[in-house]
């Protein structure tokens, strides 16, 4: 099978990248723009492999991704190509609605003319998968005010959307054009919903690798608020094997909540980080004593937690890592790839951490 995975120097989508060169026999054909977060030297590994290609284009661009359809002829689609930073989304909303829409609907419809034009055989096998985000959800009850002598809610595929932020709200828009042009014209696509993420090669503006980056440097380690915010935590690779399992074994029409098992507040996040470098890489104080707390993020959810029952039920996909293995290997790759993090901080993003830090002091 040949895949076309859009974003694939991503965080994310890279690692489905590695997980399918590394352990299948499938082609891929990665499309990234290579905004700020893109980086193919999330990708040596597999560059020279002779079942990887490249191309750099932007999904809104219709012309170049008909070409690319033209040329290489995919039997499926996974895309991931998507503006994810909630913070960027607050302060810069334009550039998630130009994406996170308008380059769905693109490649939506140009995924359309081309799976029209397939025999029968392969417009039947042809999938297009859209991956997006719990966030679509909104949030859920806090244990904080849970009153009730029940289990906490947990999110399911037939939750409600009620997204918060611009990002989350231009990722339910995308959710419901994939689901329309389902509905509409029967293109077989597939939905996945997924936890926050963590894991090598991540984008050192999220919460896990700045913290580690911060701690590392010795600059103070922002929490919002109390910190009592919950996510539910899943490991990049955990999450390139459910993707694959769902683009190759899962029903179309259909979608597919995938999630780590790992509630945890974010405090605790950066205090479990702290600990494991006070263990490693020992300094005369704990890591603990960098924590800053920032005035909160404007509309934050309280709380995140993925029922991912129907994926292992169905396809038979659990994750590997709990969150105590998955976040040791995690920071121990970030100690062992300085040469990787300082290509990455060259770029514009140390600019752009300092300004919204700053701006949460004041």
């Amino acid at each position: 099978m040949k895949i076309l995975v859009t974003g694939g120097a991503g965080f994310i989508g890279s690692a489905v990248v590695r997980h399918i060169i590394n352990n299948t026999q499938d082609e891929v054909v990665n499309v990234d723009k290579l905004t700020y977060a893109g980086n193919l030297e999330s990708l040596v590994e597999v560059a020279s492999n002779s079942r990887y290609s490249f191309v750099q284009a932007d999904i809104c661009d219709r012309d170049a991704i008909e070409k690319i359809f033209t040329q290489y002829q995919p039997d499926a689609v996974m895309h991931l190509a998507a503006e994810s930073h909630v913070d960027r989304s607050i302060t810069g909303p334009a550039a998630f609605i130009e994406t996170n829409i308008i380059g769905t609907y693109t490649l939506l419809e140009v995924a359309r003319a081309y799976w029209m034009q397939l025999n029968e055989s392969r417009k039947t096998a042809f999938r297009f998968h859209h991956i997006s985000t719990d966030e679509v959800y909104g949030d859920l009850p806090h244990p904080d005010e849970w009153q009730q002598n029940t289990a906490l809610p947990l999110f399911t595929e037939e939750t409600a959307y009620a997204p918060s932020s611009p990002y989350s709200a231009s990722k339910a828009s995308s959710d419901h054009l994939v689901r329309a042009w389902r509905r509409t014209y029967g293109l077989p696509t597939i939905v996945t919903n997924c936890s926050n993420n963590y894991g090598p090669y991540h984008f050192p503006e999220k919460l896990i690798p700045l913290v580690i980056l911060n701690a590392l440097e010795g600059k103070p380690l922002p929490v919002y608020g109390k910190g009592d915010q919950i996510r539910d935590w899943l490991y990049v690779e955990d999450h390139a094997r459910a993707l694959y399992t769902v683009v190759t074994q899962g029903k179309t029409g259909e979608t597919y909540n995938i999630g780590g098992h790992n509630e945890k507040k974010n405090l605790d996040v950066v205090h479990t980080i702290c600990d494991l470098l006070d263990e490693i890489v020992p300094k005369a104080t704990s890591y603990r004593e960098q924590i800053t707390y920032v005035a909160d993020r404007p509309g934050h959810d309280r709380r995140y937690a993925i029922d991912a029952d129907k994926i292992n039920r169905e396809l038979g996909w659990k994750p590997q890592e709990t969150f105590e293995s998955g976040i040791r290997k995690t920071v121990q790759w970030y100690l062992d790839n300085t040469e990787w993090v300082e290509n990455v901080k060259s770029g514009n993003y140390q600019t752009w951490i300092k300004q919204n830090y700053e701006k949460r002091q004041a």
